[in-house]
C-alpha cells in the first residue's frame, strides 16, 4: 500500500480558511472560551417568513421528485425576470443554470471552461474559494495586487498588464468578497474597454452581494457594451435573502456555456433541491424593497465598524461600499512582539487576536492581501462594539 493514496489534485487543494477559522471559533467555545467570531460569511437574519411559507407550500404540494439538472422552469422565469427588472439584462431560460449554491456555479464554469495551462485573472483581494476551483480545474490564477489606498480596484493598466497569450478569463466580484468595494460603471466601462482588444477572454462576474449595497447604484459588467456575450453572471440567494443553508445559485450565461455547465451538473449533482427551488421563485419574484431591512442593519454596522476600527491605531482602512465585511491593513503590526510572541504577517495577527482577544477573524492571505485581515459584521451592534473593545485593548500591547 502507497503511503498516501490520495489523488495529487485533493494533496493540492488548501482548506478555505474562512471555514477553518470559523470551525477553530466553535471549537475553543465548545471548550468554554468567550470567543466572538468575526469570520464566517453569513448574515445573522432568518429567512424571511414569506420565503419560508412558499417552502412549507412546496412540501405540502409535494415537490419531492427530483429537479431538472438545469433548474425549474417557473425558477428560470424568475431569474429572467430578475436580471432584466435589477440588471438590465436580457437573459432567455435557456441561459440560465441553477445549482446547489453559487459555489457550485464557479466550480461548473471553471470545469467547462478552462483547459490546463489557461490562464486566470484575479483581482486580489478576491474571494478565498476562486484559486483553489480555478486550480482544480487545471487553470493558473493570476493574482493582481491592489490596495487600501486603490479601494481594492483593479485599474486598466493593471489588467493590461496582466494579459498574455494564455489568458482565458477574469474572475472578480462586486461587491467583493472580502474588501466591500462595488466597482461602479464607468470603471467597468475602462475594464471593458481593456478587454474589448482581448476578444478571446470570458469574464465571471460574481454578483452574490448585489443588494447588499450601500452606493446607491449597481452595474452588471454584462450590461457593459460589448460584454454581454463573453460574461458569465454568478448570483443566488444565500446572501440578500439570508438563505445561505438553502443552497442555491444560478448563473447567466451564453447559451452554450449553460449548456456545458448542465452537461457537467448532469454527471455530479443533478438538479439542486427541490424545496429551496420552489422558495427562490418567490424570493425572486418579491421586489429587493422586500429585504432592505437587513440592507439598512448592515449600513449601520457599515458606519459603526468603520468608526471603530479608525479608532485603533495603526489599522488602515477603506470605506466598503457593500458586502458585510471591513478588511483592515494590518501591516503597521507587523515585527512587533509580545511575550515571545511574533506577528511576521496577517496570519499570525489573526491568531495573536484568536489567542489573545478571543476574537476570530481571517488572515488576508487567505484572499490574496498578505497584509489585511477580513472583519464580517454580520452580528449585532452589542457584539461589534464588545470584539472591537477587545481588539483595540490586545493590539495596544
Amino acid at each position: 500500500m502507497t503511503t498516501n493514496p490520495l489523488s495529487d489534485r485533493i494533496n493540492n487543494l488548501s482548506v478555505s480558511q474562512t471555514l477553518a477559522m470559523a470551525a477553530k471559533a466553535r471549537e475553543l467555545k465548545a471548550l468554554g472560551k468567550d470567543i466572538i467570531s468575526l469570520s464566517l460569511g453569513e448574515p445573522d437574519f432568518n429567512t424571511p417568513d414569506f420565503i419560508k411559507e412558499a417552502a412549507k407550500r412546496a412540501i405540502d404540494e409535494n415537490w419531492s421528485t427530483y429537479s431538472p439538472v438545469d433548474g425549474y422552469a417557473e425558477l428560470k422565469d424568475a431569474i429572467v425576470l430578475k436580471f432584466k427588472r435589477d440588471n438590465g439584462l436580457t437573459y432567455k431560460p435557456a441561459n440560465i443554470v441553477v445549482s446547489t449554491g453559487a459555489k457550485q456555479s464557479l466550480y461548473n464554469i471553471a470545469q467547462a471552461m478552462l483547459n490546463e495551462g489557461d490562464e486566470v485573472i484575479l483581482p486580489a483581494p478576491f474571494w478565498v474559494s476562486y484559486s483553489e476551483i480555478i486550480k482544480l480545474s487545471g487553470g493558473n490564477p493570476v493574482e493582481v495586487p491592489t490596495s487600501v489606498d486603490s479601494d481594492f480596484k483593479m485599474t486598466p493598466a493593471q489588467l493590461e498588464a496582466a494579459i498574455t497569450p494564455k489568458t482565458k478569463m477574469m474572475w472578480f466580484s462586486s461587491p467583493c468578497n472580502p474588501s466591500g468595494s462595488v466597482y461602479s460603471r464607468e470603471e467597468l466601462t475602462a475594464l471593458a474597454e481593456v478587454l474589448a482588444k482581448h476578444p478571446n477572454i470570458y469574464v465571471v462576474s460574481d454578483e452574490i452581494y448585489e443588494h447588499i449595497n450601500f452606493s446607491g447604484t449597481f452595474c452588471s459588467i454584462a450590461s457593459v457594451s460589448g460584454m454581454f456575450e463573453r460574461t458569465i453572471t454568478v448570483n443566488g440567494v444565500a446572501k440578500a435573502f439570508a438563505m445561505t443553508g438553502w443552497r442555491i445559485g444560478y448563473i447567466g450565461a451564453p447559451e452554450f456555456i449553460a449548456k456545458a455547465c448542465t452537461k457537467l451538473q448532469g454527471q455530479v449533482t443533478s438538479g439542486a433541491n427541490s424545496i429551496a427551488q420552489r422558495a427562490t421563485i418567490t424570493a425572486l419574484e418579491a421586489e429587493p424593497t422586500a429585504i432592505k431591512y437587513m440592507v439598512d442593519a448592515f449600513h449601520k454596522r457599515r458606519d459603526l465598524v468603520i468608526g471603530l476600527i479608525k479608532d485603533i491605531p495603526g489599522l488602515k482602512v477603506n470605506v466598503p461600499e457593500g458586502a458585510f465585511y471591513a478588511f483592515p491593513d494590518v501591516s503597521s503590526y507587523f515585527g512587533k512582539t509580545l511575550n515571545g510572541y511574533e506577528i511576521k504577517d496577517a496570519n499570525d495577527l489573526s491568531m495573536y487576536l484568536l489567542e489573545y482577544a478571543n476574537v476570530a477573524t481571517v488572515t488576508g492571505d487567505a484572499f490574496g492581501n498578505p497584509n489585511c485581515i477580513r472583519l464580517s459584521y454580520a452580528t449585532s451592534e452589542e457584539v461589534l462594539i464588545e470584539a472591537f473593545r477587545r481588539i483595540k485593548s490586545a493590539l495596544a500591547q
